[in-house]
């Protein structure tokens, strides 16, 4: 087996973990830094928006031209007048977009382009686009952002609690923030495919979320009748817990995205591909890092300020203090590698990190059984 596999194994057993919630500090600072160059880049350079949001006209040139696309972008910006964007599609077309141009300026920058191109004008597909279709796409957008955002917070409160619809929402915001202030930084065009592609990432965001608060559900009932763990280090658990299961997921959704966005948009030129695939590129990996390092840490955080979990941490580290072995514990929460002492229930393991009794229990001593 190579290092990756037997690595991928050994987490899935829960031979070795992570301490993400002990961490939590490194990882707010971290999505706090690239949250603030995500809203500077989005000041600052500003999103660049479609023709479908601005209006204007879409020019569509012959197969098989012999004129590059920087020649041909030269060529419509001295026709209109404006900034144009040039892209050769598969077919061995051009597609010229020139944003905020009417109708008379449309059929004088046709005729232009042919003389241009040295081709018929007929030869020349014009299609005008209004910027009211894409003001409307874009409010559509945002009412269906809102209900949605709403419906997962209702949701959340009901099938786990507040606080966990909380940081959902939290992680949420965080991942659309950094996709849209990608968007800015790279300069690619938002287009009704971007809005897509932004939607699209919600849900996926949301599943490794509630995949890791399901698992964390179960494994803190009746936690305050023990006290050996405190929540933060169930939480931990919990996340060490799914971790095989939310990279497998994520490295399965990027894959073919990633195809999409470097293939189908790079060496192809189709620029519907690129629209879509950046922003569920982006989203997809925000998302995957967000449900890890964000939202079940701040649950944690959230939790931790409860009498009962003050309380339940004090009982907890005195009995620590008691027995002497302060870091075996810690190591244990993290690993996964728990050895319930009798009276002391640990909180039930799920998931593909549970282990059965005869491995935590009785390491090194006889069975009581003769052979």
């Amino acid at each position: 087996m190579s290092k990756l596999g037997n690595l991928g194994a050994r987490l899935h057993h829960g031979e070795i973990g992570y301490d993400f919630v002990k961490n939590r500090k490194i990882w707010y600072g971290v999505s706090i830094l690239i949250t603030i160059t995500a809203i500077v880049g989005l000041a600052v350079r500003g999103l660049h928006m479609g023709i479908e949001f601005q209006g204007g006209a879409v020019f569509t040139t012959p197969k098989n031209m012999s004129v590059s696309v920087a020649t041909a972008e030269e060529y419509a910006e001295d026709a209109s007048g404006h900034d144009a964007i040039v892209q050769k599609l598969g077919d061995g077309t051009m597609r010229i977009q020139v944003a905020g141009i009417d109708t008379k300026t449309s059929d004088k920058i046709k005729d232009t382009l042919a003389e241009d191109f040295k081709v018929d004008a007929e030869q020349i597909n014009a299609e005008l686009v209004g910027p009211s279709w894409g003001e409307q796409i874009a409010n559509k957008a945002w009412q269906g952002l809102g209900i949605f955002m709403i419906l997962v917070v209702i949701y959340l409160a009901i099938a786990f609690e507040w606080r966990m619809a909380l940081a959902a929402f939290v992680a949420l915001i965080h991942d659309i923030t950094i996709t849209v202030g990608i968007y800015a930084l790279v300069g690619f065009e938002v287009t009704p495919g971007t809005v897509i592609g932004l939607l699209t990432i919600l849900g996926y965001s949301l599943y490794d979320t509630v995949v890791v608060f399901d698992s964390l559900k179960e494994q803190t009932k009746d936690i305050t009748k023990q006290t050996r763990w405190t929540y933060s280090e169930i939480a931990n658990r919990s996340i060490n817990s799914t971790l095989v299961r939310s990279i497998n997921t994520t490295v399965v959704a990027l894959l073919p995205v990633a195809g999409l966005l470097f293939i189908g948009g790079g060496v192809l030129g189709a620029g519907m591909l690129n629209d879509i695939s950046l922003s569920l590129f982006v989203g997809l990996a925000a998302g995957a890092y967000s449900s890890i390092f964000i939202a079940t840490p701040l649950v944690a955080d959230l939790k931790e300020l409860e009498p009962s979990m003050k309380s339940l941490k004090k009982r907890v580290m005195a009995k620590r203090a008691q027995g002497g072995d302060a870091d075996e514990p810690q190591a244990a929460a993290a690993t996964g590698d728990y050895d319930d002492e009798p009276g002391d229930a640990a909180p039930a393991v799920v998931g593909p990190r549970s282990q059965p009794a005869s491995r935590t229990r009785g390491r090194g001593r006889p069975s009581g059984k003769r052979r």
